[in-house]
């Protein structure tokens, strides 16, 4: 059995000019789905036709979030700041690092259960994996070997067609340990509101949360909607803003405020200095996918091994290639689940415990510590 992946390039900022991903021709491939579509419907499940798939899958792009960025590391700062302040800041930016362009109307793959991701870039290790199918919760872990930082996620969303748009809500805490300071970073997650009228448009929004216990800071941001109403107050899309303040006291440190597609400012309000504390064009430009370092490293599981038949009809155009091999790979999930029931044997994830408290999941990684990756980032 032929062996291979296929390594998708990176959504950057200046992929957004590719004529074919613009939302004008987007749309007009999607607006003949929408009338079979009933507004309130639970769009979880929903099966889009190849001509709106993205070549990657959910893993991929949850792990380029960390793992992808074409300038400094902004992960690592995060530990290197001296004083609490600064660490929050740059904590912060790293944050907003994790914003990324959505392309209209175009979705990856719907990973499998017990699909994996596994990259390297620098000191940087992160590890992905699909630990549930209904609902479908993914688990990520990365870690920074230089700097001894540890960042979990567990995030699983849930779309809701509204008629004009799609609202997806994004569940899930993203727990960032600098473990050299012994801090503990909690962060929320913002919503994805993708627009089909007036004008076709995607955007993140709603209120993102940080806080540390343990050095008594927080920080929130408001990612600004890109509605009439906030047009009409002078707010553009893809901006932000927000404070950073003392927990115990409210006391406000700092006004936040920018564009996470631009620069992004923060002043001081002791002072009234200004600095930027992130420029997106530095960060999320000239993104490379990742090459292969030791093939035979790689899992069997991994991302791109498991869609490379569906992607490489993708990048061709061969729709119908591409629409029976994503058909065999989901068959194939299919027989899986059957032979399990079958046995009476209980999905297990590999990389990962996973817990349900209420309504929410709990992932906690299995090991202390990514290891390196046989698909790497090298430097430019």
């Amino acid at each position: 059995m032929r062996r291979q992946l296929v390594l998708a390039k990176p959504f950057s900022l200046e992929d957004e000019k590719d004529s074919e991903l613009t939302a004008s021709s987007v749309i007009r491939k999607i607006l003949s789905l929408i009338k079979t579509v009933r507004p309130g419907s639970d769009l979880t499940n929903f099966q889009l036709p190849p001509q709106l798939i993205l070549p990657r899958s959910r893993l991929q792009c949850y792990g380029e979030m960390i793992y992808s960025f074409g300038g400094q590391d902004l992960l690592g700062e995060c530990s290197r700041r001296n004083i609490p302040i600064e660490r929050l800041k740059s904590v912060v930016t790293w944050n907003i690092s994790t914003l990324r362009p959505v392309v209209v109307g175009m979705s990856p793959y719907n990973p499998i259960l017990g699909e994996t991701h596994h990259v390297s870039n620098g000191y940087i290790n992160v590890l992905t994996e699909q630990v549930m199918h209904h609902p479908p919760v993914s688990a990520l872990h990365a870690t920074h070997e230089q700097e001894n930082i540890d960042v979990t996620w567990c995030q699983y969303f849930t779309p809701k067609f509204r008629g004009a748009y799609v609202d997806v809500e994004v569940n899930g805490k993203r727990i960032m340990k600098l473990l050299h300071h012994k801090e503990t970073y909690e962060m929320d997650q913002p919503r994805l509101i993708m627009k089909f009228l007036p004008a076709p448009g995607a955007h993140w929004a709603g209120k993102v949360k940080i806080k540390c216990p343990e050095t008594d800071l927080e920080a929130e941001l408001h990612l600004i909607s890109d509605s009439f109403i906030e047009r009409f107050r002078g707010n553009n899309n893809r901006s932000i803003k927000g404070k950073i303040f003392e927990s115990s006291s409210g006391n406000q440190l700092y006004n936040i405020f920018g564009h996470w597609d631009r620069t992004v400012m923060a002043k001081n309000l002791k002072t009234g200095g200004l600095e930027v504390i992130y420029n997106a064009n530095e960060n999320i430009t000239g993104l490379k996918p990742p090459t292969v370092k030791n093939l035979q490293e790689v899992m069997e599981s991994e991302s791109t091994i498991v869609w490379s038949e569906v992607s490489e009809g993708i990048l061709k155009k061969d729709w119908e290639r591409a629409r029976e091999a994503k058909i065999l790979v989901e068959e194939k999930q299919r027989e899986a689940l059957k032979q399990r029931e079958a046995s009476g044997e209980s999905w297990v994830p590999k990389h990962f415990s996973v817990v349900k408290d209420g309504k929410d999941w709990h992932c906690s990684p299995l090991q202390p510590t990514v290891p390196r990756a046989p698909l790497v980032i090298t430097e430019k």
